[in-house]
């Protein structure tokens, strides 16, 4: 997977908003494994995935999802979102080393 910017924090945050807590997990394991999939095709082809992108999560999650604003962090649900986003992320780089 590309390098995990501010951006895919908040597409991913703000995807999950829209799906109920206690599905999160599985949704940005799904997610990861999109992006990741999509960034060794790009290296493979030099092209983008046709579906999921340049192999950033963010990619992989618009092609589900419509782009919507980002919501402000003073939103408690947006911001458990964020958190779950962010520590899904460390959980799968650490299984990726």
């Amino acid at each position: 997977m590309r390098e995990f910017t501010h951006g895919d924090a908040v597409a991913a945050a703000a995807a999950l908003r829209t799906r109920s807590p206690e599905t999160w997990e599985g949704w940005l394991a799904d997610y990861l494994d999109r992006a990741h999939a999509a960034d060794r095709f790009r290296k493979r082809t030099g092209r983008v995935h046709p579906c999921w992108g340049n192999g950033s999560l963010m990619s992989a999650i618009l092609c589900d999802m419509p782009v919507w604003p980002e919501p402000r962090l003073s939103d408690p649900d947006y911001a458990e979102a964020l958190v779950a986003a962010l520590e899904a992320l460390i959980r799968w780089r650490r299984r990726e080393l």
